[in-house]
């Protein structure tokens, strides 16, 4: 339920000021981390949450909520898409009180007036912890742009604490949906060329001799949804060098809409036969990978870039 003490919590902040898991959750608290320390992440903010709290002190649905979210018998099979759906309706019908939306839109400008592009990420507070791994569980929004359009996307965000997959994987890790909150990070939209992830570990065998890059044509959301075979690369700890590299398809790609969103498009096939990253890149990505795993005290890191 509610904690009081919340009410005191600003519902925006820049996005170095705090690596509080409990305020900005934690996606947020990784990237104020690494902002904080001088590392390229893009200019953003965190809507806290605090923000979420009252949302739904606002509009009085905390108890509803975890009231619904139940597990039913759905053809013989326990199933939250009921919940899910129920849950949507919900949120359909709620509204973001004008103190919430002005400081979102106050933080928003500061970015860089009404029409920046930026993307808007969940940051639930169970993220990015040890022996849990909530990965693609909440959503993302890419190409965000205005002030209508971004509030949109925070409360979309919010509600996908609360979709079938989120509240089963809670559910088998035995984790009550009351002790969950979520804040969202907004930052500027880079329209990436080249994006992807990197693993500082081979994630198949946990080798910490091997670091491991993904990629592919456009913006990363569509490697990390696994949407598309990526090129994959195989890269020394010690010296850099690439020890394998396997060529994906790379089919296609997602790139900004001129106006909102993104949309999906076919990569030319004499660019899905070539690498993605040259070896100087990939020597780029992967110092960089380094220094960020020695940041976070030498655990392994996988890193959307």
């Amino acid at each position: 339920m509610t904690d009081p003490s919340a009410e005191n919590l600003p519902f925006c902040l820049p996005l170095p000021s705090s690596t509080a898991i409990e305020v900005v959750g934690g996606k947020g608290s990784s990237l104020a981390s690494l902002s904080a320390a001088g590392f390229p992440v893009p200019d953003g903010f965190h809507v806290t949450t605090g923000a979420y709290r009252r949302f739904l002190l606002v509009n009085k649905i905390e108890s509803e909520l975890i009231a619904m979210a139940r597990p039913e018998l759905v053809e013989n099979a326990v199933s939250f898409d009921p919940a899910a759906k129920r849950i949507q309706a919900l949120f359909d019908q709620c509204s973001v009180s004008e103190e919430i939306v002005e400081a979102i839109a106050g933080a928003y400008r500061k970015l860089s007036g009404n029409y920046l592009a930026v993307a808007v990420r969940s940051s639930a507070t169970a993220e990015d912890l040890p022996n849990l791994s909530f990965a693609g569980q909440q959503d993302t929004y890419l190409n965000v742009t205005g002030v209508e359009a971004l509030i949109g996307s925070v409360r979309n965000c919010w509600a996908s604490l609360w979709t079938a997959r989120a509240m089963s994987y809670r559910h088998q890790m035995e984790i009550g949906h009351g002790r969950i909150y979520m804040a969202v990070v907004i930052q500027r939209l880079l329209r990436a060329e080249v994006s992807g992830v990197l693993f500082t570990a081979n994630p198949a065998t946990g080798e910490r001799e091997e670091l491991i890059v993904n990629a592919s044509y456009g913006l990363g959301e569509i490697v990390v949804s696994g949407e598309v075979t990526p090129d994959a690369f195989v890269l020394d700890r010690a010296s850099l060098e690439r020890k394998e590299a396997f060529i994906g398809e790379k089919e296609r790609m997602v790139v900004a809409n001129s106006d909102q969103g993104t949309r999906t498009i076919a990569v030319e096939q004499t660019r899905r036969e070539q690498e993605s990253l040259s070896n100087s890149q990939l020597n780029a990505l992967a110092s960089l990978a380094l220094k960020v795993e020695k940041h976070f005290e030498g655990l392994p890191q996988d890193i959307e870039w």
